[in-house]
């Protein structure tokens, strides 16, 4: 009884919050006339509550609203009490983006954008207005962040909590501005690389383990909630599959398993990979749902490696929407080339691709005794987050969320079971075709067997 009356509580607190927004009836010409425009693009807007008068419980935000003119726009959320915000801007994208202390969103967190709209709250964006596309979330514990796209250059007028008669209210407002001053701004910050950087803990492996280090990174999380079609949200979808796969390895007692994210928060791409190589992993998978929102007869798992050229246009344009994990939480990506281009490490990177596309062959092989694939299975491009020189890496991309039938698979609590099984399976039939799990947990090749025969060569 308790936990229902918890529920209606929470309920009541948001449809008061949605009411109260919808009492303000504020233009965006009103807005504009009464706030201080003070210096150029993206002056810190420090207002509201204090660091030290934050409230100590949680914060609840109502259902946003934009108001999205040519030369101006207005992001306003209802609030349960005032927050302190910050603001800056990010370029190449062009992106504002806000921090506040945690903030409960109403509904799911997503993102809306002109024509395709990905949170069910929000209308249609007005073409050729400022802003092309919103989302906000968890950044990491204790954080959230709302980031928003522009179509073109534009200053911060406030990014503040107003408290009046109306209630409590959020307000992010934008003017257009000029090129340079945006890009001088942008570049000015002399804090941006402590700021990209979440402070969430990075999890670790036990240094001297005899087993295999399986590192399994559920895709998106947090701010970045990834594709999103009926309801279906891209970051749930892999962190419950991510889960029960790493469940179903350490339970076998023959590996140490590591989740890149044990929780709904962002993690940066580069730091994905960090964590691998840091463990000493000795295989990576990424797991995530794809959508093609114009072929919704599109089907199947897909696994992908790593390449500089694309197998195909489709993986080139898998690879691009994945690489933009970073710009959708506000974070600089950070250049990861290593500027290493002897002998040695080019051996190194062609023997862990060539172990990276013999997993993918061998998961393949496993997946369709149970599940659908997609008529081209296997693929490879440019990912970001495969790009570690000496850890075998994959991307699975589990299904698609725009397909009916993925959809409802991808659900699934059986379907789940199932497909995670298979892959521990093809796990094991990795490492001991590679003679690296133990003995006594030697197990014999199934009806996934490998087709290509591994390398002889011992990765560390």
């Amino acid at each position: 009884m308790s936990l229902n009356l918890a529920g209606l509580q929470k309920r009541r607190v948001f449809a008061a919050l949605a009411s109260s927004w919808l009492a303000t009836g504020l233009s965006l010409a009103g807005q504009a006339a009464s706030a201080q425009t003070t210096g150029i693009v993206g002056l810190r807007q420090v207002a509201g509550a204090s660091a030290q008068n934050q409230p100590s419980g949680p914060v609840y935000a109502g259902v946003p609203r934009l108001d999205n003119g040519v030369d101006r726009a207005q992001l306003s959320f209802a609030l349960s009490a005032p927050v302190h915000a910050t603001s800056f801007v990010l370029a190449a994208p062009d992106r504002i983006v806000v921090e506040l202390p945690q903030v409960v969103f109403a509904g799911p967190t997503g993102e809306a954008s002109h024509g395709k709209v990905r949170h069910r709250h929000e209308p249609t964006l007005k073409l050729g207005g400022m802003v092309t596309s919103y989302r906000f979330g968890l950044f990491e514990p204790g954080k959230s962040r709302i980031v928003i796209d522009l179509a073109g250059q534009a200053r911060i007028v406030r990014a503040e909590t107003v408290a009046d008669a109306n209630g409590i209210h959020l307000i992010v407002a934008l003017a257009k501005t000029e090129r340079g001053a945006f890009i001088a701004e942008a570049r000015r910050d002399p804090q941006a690389a402590e700021r990209d950087t979440p402070t969430a803990p990075i999890p670790q492996a036990v240094a001297s383990s005899a087993l295999p280090i399986v590192v399994i990174d559920p895709g998106h999380g947090g701010i970045d909630s990834g594709a999103m079609v009926r309801g279906l949200v891209e970051k749930n979808i892999v962190f419950a599959f991510a889960r029960e796969l790493a469940g179903k390895l350490r339970n076998s007692g023959r590996y140490k398993v590591i989740m890149t994210r044990d929780s709904d928060v962002f993690v940066a791409l580069g730091d994905r990979v960090k964590i691998a190589r840091d463990a000493g992993a000795s295989l990576f998978v990424s797991i995530h749902a794809d959508t093609v929102s114009d072929a919704a007869e599109v089907s199947g798992a897909t696994v992908y490696t790593c390449s500089e050229h694309a197998s195909d246009a489709e993986a080139a344009r898998t690879a691009e929407k994945e690489n933009q994990s970073d710009a959708a939480a506000g974070v600089e990506s950070k250049d990861d080339n290593n500027g290493v281009s002897d002998i040695l490490f080019d051996l190194t990177r062609q023997e862990t691709r060539t172990y990276s596309r013999v997993f993918a062959r061998t998961l393949v092989n496993y997946w369709q005794v149970a599940a659908r694939l997609n008529k081209n299975p296997e693929r490879f491009a440019g990912f970001r987050v495969l790009k570690a020189p000496d850890v075998p890496s994959v991307l699975i991309e589990l299904g698609y969320l725009s397909n009916a039938a993925d959809g409802t698979s991808l659900g699934s609590a059986t379907w789940r079971d199932t497909t995670t099984g298979k892959v521990a399976a093809a796990i094991d039939a990795f490492f001991t075709a590679k003679g690296v799990l133990p003995e006594k947990d030697a197990t014999t090749a199934q009806s996934g067997a490998l087709l290509d025969p591994l390398p002889t060569a011992t990765l560390k």
